[in-house]
This record gives structure tokens, C-alpha cells and sequence, in this order.
């Protein structure tokens, strides 16, 4: 993150603490303040260089809330979020049931005027204004691991999974749990920095109304996806986004030729139901789908059948998974043996620890391609690139940059795949880059695609054991891993 968004971010956190003490949590003030990002932003396409038309009526735009103050300010700003909920398309679904959460006139001036207004948003780089919305995000995820962190996929992780993709313009692209659109933007930006100036007309229309689709069952983290995607450009009507639905209680009947996503962590799953307040109600339940392999409460395991029916045939897909989905018996062998033999499944990035705000997260991408039905295994040899063994990251004193996925990238050779070299030999032991064929994995107990092969360092030389605070967290993590499957252990005794 850049020294500006760094000071920005700091900025405007410390406002959050003075709206905290008004009684507004980390979550809500975020919200708050991305609305008003938003209309100071579309404001600011009115004028030189964009000189777009305007998106939001005059009188419920930036312009409209400087001229304001005292109570006069607070209501009409409530009246604008109500009223720009009644906009047809992205804008409305943006502000839909939109509430004005700060209550004090004094404040919110001062949010508008100091904050918000002496800073040129859209003539910064589009990761810059997302470095300062993410950065807001990861510190509400801090204050409040639930209230955030659940959303929030490293950005480096998602830049370097959509570099081994690779989206172009005649793509369509799904994520079934879309958070604030992270895999969405990033294919998106992807290809207006690949294709951009060879894109003709109707590529271009395609790119902003029809090239992403996503669905969010959160309605306020859907509204963060969808402004983020109608500021970088893409405005499609229908919304590209369904709000408040659960993506896997039903097949939708599209197909694309991307998926890319990183569902809920969390192994049980729940039907899921946005009753009329916009409240989620829930109730533990199995998802019974003629278009799934095997009936399981497993939400991972659900996503990963999920996410390859969405598939158009010869579609592609990565998603995180965490490691249970790799080893777990029963409903996980099942999926994984439907996986190897009707996709090509190519390629498995063991992630490193310390990167998500979930703790005691051990998770991987797993790359696969969708093909059509045939007798024969499509999955002919499983790359593997182990990122975590002897890799140390924590979220504030070394997280994850795109530097460190460079390797992996250049390995998993995305121009052609068929002509990877492994870096893993009898010779070079220590290469983390190496491949098995399908009869080594079908020997496998349970088809285990667990698979490591590094010596950990840390077990046989306590020179190479990392900083105190990072082998504690290590420790926390592999502690609440435990805890969690002694609870599932529990659950399923209780039956």
C-alpha cells in the first residue's frame, strides 16, 4: 500500500473511533463512508478529464451535501440514500435500503468536508482506491475478525491466481461468493491492461454489461461489491450481482467459462434465507441437488460441486479450498473421485498460514478445467506447488505480497501449461514445484490430495525456527484447526 493510502487510511480509521464512541460499530461506519466515497467519486466523472453525464441526479449528489449543514445536512442526506434506492439498475441496488447511520450533523460535515472532499479519488489508480476501501476493511476485520474478515481475500493472492487464469474479453466470469467483488475487479482490471486497445465496440459492451456475474448472500457486503464494480466502470441491467441469495441451494441454469472464488470458510453448511428486515435466518440442513455427486453438510464441499457446475465445458476454474476438502473421507472421496475422472484437474497451490483473517485457516487454490463426458479420466497428472513449508506470513509484519507468488506463477506457466518442468528432482529435494500422475493419486488412501514432500526446518533445527510472535500465531492456528475438528467430532456423537 502506497504512503497516500497508508495516511488516507489512517485518516479515516481514526474518524471511525470518534463515530464509535456515537455508537456506531467498525462495520456500519465503513459502509457510511463508502457511500459518501461513492458520490464524491461519481462527481468527480462529471468533470476533466472524464466528463462522463452524471450517474446520480444533481440534487442528490456531492455537490448537493457540500452546500449543506447542521440538521439540514442530516436529513437530506438520509433522503438521498432513500431516494437513490428507487433508481433503476446498479445505482438503485447500490443504495437499496440504504440507512443513514451517523446521527450527528457536526460529524458528518466534518466527514464530507475534511475527510472526504479534499482528496481527488478518481485520479488515482483504481488499486490505490481499493488499497484505502480494503485497508478500512482489514482494519474492521482486526477490531472484529467477524465482521469483516470473512469477506476479505488477500488482494496479491487474487492477482496471482487471475495471472495463471488468465481472462480475456471473450470470457465470461462467475464467483458464487462474490464478497466485495475481489475475483471480479481483478479479472476485469485483468483485461483492460492485457486487451484494452484491441478490444472493438461490442468487445468493449461485453466487458462492461456481460463479462461478470456473481452472487452474494450478505445484502450490505452485495451493496460494497456492486458499488465497487459500477465505479470501475461496469454498469449492466440487470445487476451482474444477486444480492441476498444463496448460490447453492439451486443450480441458476447459467454456465460460464471462468469461476473464480473463495466461498465462507466454515465445513457445516446451512440453508440460508433473506427474510423481509434483511436479515439472514438460517437452518442447518444438506443440499439436496440432482446436479451434485453426493449429499453432504460440508459448505467447501458443496462450493467445490458448485463451482463445476457452473462451468461451461472446457470452463476453468480456481478455488480455495481448505485442507479437509483434500483428505476428508466419505462425501470428500466421493467428490474427489467425480473431480479427477470428469475434469482435469491440473494444479493444487498449497497457501501458506497467516494470511486470512480466519485463524487456523490451512487452505490451498485448486486450478480445474471442466470437460465433456467421456469414460477415460480427463485428470492425467496433478501439478503441486508448496508455498507453505518453511514460509512464515503473518497480516502485519510480513503478509503476503504478489512478489512471493512469482515462482508459482512462472511454474504453473500460463501461456502453456503442457510444457511445466517440475522443480522437484532426487537432485533438488528442496524444489517446491512437482508433479503426480492419476494412478498415484488413485493409490492414495481415500484419494488424499493432501501432498507434501518438503523437510520442515523448523522440526529438525531451532536456528531456522521463526520470530516468537509468528510461532505463536502458528501455534494459535493449529490449535483452533484442532478445536474445530473436535467440535465436528462432537456434533456428529450428538446424532
Amino acid at each position: 500500500m502506497s504512503n497516500d493510502s497508508q495516511q488516507i487510511v489512517s485518516k479515516a480509521w481514526n474518524f471511525a473511533h470518534v463515530l464509535r464512541d456515537d455508537g456506531l460499530s467498525y462495520m456500519a461506519y465503513t459502509e457510511q463512508i463508502t457511500f459518501l466515497l461513492f458520490l464524491k467519486m461519481a462527481d468527480e466523472m462529471t468533470k476533466p478529464p472524464h466528463n462522463r453525464p452524471p450517474i446520480v441526479p444533481l440534487k442528490f449528489g456531492w455537490q448537493a451535501l457540500l452546500k449543506l449543514d447542521g440538521d439540514e445536512l442530516e436529513a437530506h442526506y438520509r433522503h438521498c440514500l432513500e431516494e437513490l434506492g428507487k433508481q433503476p439498475g446498479m445505482l438503485g441496488e447500490i443504495f437499496k435500503k440504504a440507512r443513514a447511520e451517523i446521527q450527528n450533523p457536526e460529524r458528518l460535515r466534518r466527514l464530507i468536508v475534511d475527510l472526504i472532499e479534499p482528496v481527488k479519488w478518481s485520479s488515482m489508480q483504481a488499486d490505490v482506491k481499493g488499497d484505502i476501501y480494503e485497508g478500512l476493511l482489514a482494519k474492521s476485520a482486526e477490531e472484529s475478525p467477524k465482521g469483516a474478515g470473512q469477506y476479505f481475500t488477500p488482494r496479491q493472492l487474487i492477482k496471482g491466481i487471475v495471472d495463471c487464469v488468465r481472462p480475456t474479453a471473450a470470457d465470461t466470469v462467475c464467483d458464487p461468493a462474490a464478497g466485495t467483488g475481489g475475483f471480479l475487479l481483478a479479472a476485469f482490471d485483468y483485461v483492460n491492461q492485457h486487451q484494452a486497445k484491441e478490444l472493438d465496440k461490442d468487445q468493449k459492451r461485453h466487458l462492461r454489461t456481460k463479462f461478470v456475474k456473481g452472487w452474494e448472500l450478505v445484502p450490505n457486503t452485495a451493496r460494497l461489491c456492486i458499488m465497487n464494480l459500477y465505479l470501475h466502470g461496469i454498469d449492466a441491467d440487470p445487476c451482474p450481482i444477486r444480492s441476498g441469495v444463496d448460490s447453492l441451494a439451486s443450480d441458476p441454469g447459467e454456465r460460464f467459462s471462468v469461476v473464480m472464488t473463495n466461498p465462507p470458510f466454515g465445513k457445516k453448511s446451512s440453508i440460508a434465507i433473506v427474510n423481509e428486515a434483511g436479515d439472514l435466518e438460517k437452518e442447518d440442513s444438506e443440499y439436496v441437488r440432482q446436479d451434485f455427486w453426493t449429499t453432504t453438510k460440508n459448505k467447501q464441499l458443496n462450493f467445490l460441486q458448485h463451482a463445476r457446475t457452473l462451468l461451461k465445458v472446457n470452463g476453468r476454474c480456481a478455488i480455495v479450498v481448505p485442507d479437509n476438502v483434500l483428505f476428508e473421507g466419505g462425501a470428500g472421496e466421493t467428490v474427489r473421485r467425480n473431480l479427477l475422472q470428469q475434469c482435469d484437474v491440473h494444479t493444487l497451490l498449497r497457501l501458506p498460514t497467516g494470511i486470512f483473517y480466519a485463524q487456523g485457516v490451512k487452505a490451498n487454490v485448486l486450478f480445474f478445467d471442466a470437460r465433456p463426458a467421456q469414460e477415460k479420466p480427463w485428470t492425467s497428472k496433478l501439478w503441486v506447488y508448496d508455498l507453505r513449508t518453511n514460509m512464515h506470513f503473518t497480516q502485519k509484519t510480513n503478509p503476503l505480497k504478489r512478489s512471493d507468488l512469482d515462482e508459482f506463477v512462472e511454474c504453473y506457466h500460463p501461456a502453456n501449461r503442457h510444457r511445466r518442468k517440475a522443480t522437484w528432482s532426487d537432485t533438488t529435494p528442496d524444489g517446491r514445484w512437482r508433479v503426480f500422475d492419476y494412478e498415484e493419486l488413485l493409490k492414495r488412501d481415500k484419494v488424499n490430495l493432501d501432498i507434501f514432500w518438503l523437510r520442515d526446518k523448523s522440526l529438525e533445527e531451532s536456528d531456522d525456527l521463526p520470530e516468537p510472535d509468528v510461532l505463536a500465531q502458528e501455534i494459535a492456528d493449529d490449535m483452533q484447526t484442532a478445536l474445530e475438528q473436535f467440535q465436528a467430532i462432537a456434533e456428529k456423537l450428538k446424532v
